[in-house]
């Protein structure tokens, strides 16, 4: 992509790190919310670049590995029915659930299919009327605007056999959560850019301000890191705790006002279960009444569906920032991508993935993050 060696100039990453070393006097506990941004931080070795006072924590914001286990099976049990054709973004295939994953259900006859955009199963309910189409809606606040619009279309062209089945979380109150926690020892956030670019970053002035922590929005790239780290670090060696957008090139404080529109319509809040972590009041999206009838939930009668966690697999500890990957008994034993206990393992945004894909196995890292 044009432009992209920009944010990856070696010897500015090396300056900035300079920098960081230069302006660190104390311990700082530094959690990057985005898995996206984890990934980026272990494959290119960012952490260890830092000053050793300088802990990376690794946060919640892998869609994918917060979608509860009970969330899962009911994929799968709307999936194997028959008559169904159930749509998913290729992440979501092979997460495991209590038995089995969407892959299995597809060797098993179950019509399973890898969708760019929910729009593309809209446009399957409407050449398939004789089959009832779901399409399977996770994610933050990035990915809820396409498929808020996805149900609007639905329901604008009358089609009777589309439904979502929908596991929208928020960061905010995750943020809030790990604030409150007795065991919290966060000190200054990385906001996710991506998210920011569709919420934008109003949301976070009263969590800085409640918490006396910064929050640094940020992007990707490893120049956007090291940055953001740059910039959370002098807030805290300041004894400043304000909102700062590093990423002005997509993030603007109000964000995207016409996908919040859409998001005001098609969904209202709604107490959500986080994986590993537990119910976080008010921390997710359900469809509003005027949408109801699209809930593939409801449709399918699945309600019911619960499940229990795998005793061996402690994603809800490294998903809060508790327990580094490599640091669970069973990391690259028991679990590997190839035979995952939980989804931070398989998915393409998961802490343990990143470990395991790019050589963290050692307990010799744990001092740089």
């Amino acid at each position: 992509m044009k432009y992209l060696s920009d944010f990856r100039d070696g010897e500015i990453a090396r300056r900035i790190a300079r920098e960081i070393h230069r302006i660190t006097t104390r311990p700082w506990a530094i959690m990057e919310v985005c898995g996206g941004q984890t990934h980026s931080i272990i494959r290119n070795g960012i952490d260890q670049l830092l000053p050793p006072e300088v802990e990376l924590i690794h946060g919640p914001g892998c869609p994918v590995c917060v979608t509860p286990l009970a969330v899962i099976d009911k994929a799968l049990a709307i999936a194997a029915q028959p008559g169904v054709i159930f749509c998913s973004f290729g992440d979501m295939l092979r997460v495991p659930g209590s038995e089995k994953d969407l892959f299995r259900v597809k060797s098993e006859g179950g019509d399973v299919r890898v969708v760019y955009s929910p729009l593309d199963a809209v446009s399957l309910a409407r050449a398939n009327p004789s089959k009832q189409v779901v399409f399977f809606g996770i994610g933050f606040e990035t990915t809820a605007p396409a498929n808020a619009m996805s149900v609007h279309v639905a329901k604008r062209e009358g089609l009777k056999n589309f439904s979502i089945l929908v596991s929208h979380v928020l960061v905010p109150p995750a943020i809030e959560a790990i604030m409150t926690s007795p065991a919290a020892r966060v000190q200054a956030f990385l906001a996710a850019g991506h998210v920011c670019s569709v919420m934008g970053y109003w949301q976070y002035l009263p969590l800085a301000q409640r918490f006396r922590v910064p929050i640094v929005v940020t992007g990707f790239e490893p120049l956007d890191i090291f940055e953001g780290i740059r910039r959370a670090v002098q807030q805290l060696e300041n004894g400043e705790a304000s909102v700062d957008n590093a990423y002005t090139r997509v993030v603007t404080l109000e964000g995207n006002q016409p996908a919040q529109k859409i998001l005001a319509e098609v969904f209202e809040l709604t107490d959500r279960a986080w994986r590993g972590i537990g119910v976080i009041p008010q921390s997710g999206w359900k469809l509003s009444a005027a949408y109801s009838g699209f809930d593939a939930e409801v449709r399918f009668a699945v309600s019911a569906i619960g499940a229990r966690e795998s005793s061996l697999c402690h994603s809800g500890e490294v998903l809060q920032g508790a327990m580094k990957p490599y640091q669970c008994p069973a990391f690259g034993k028991e679990c590997t991508p190839r035979k995952p206990l939980g989804a931070t393992m398989v998915s393409t945004e998961g802490a343990c993935a990143a470990y395991y894909n790019y050589g963290r196995f050692v307990e010799t890292v744990e001092g740089n993050g």
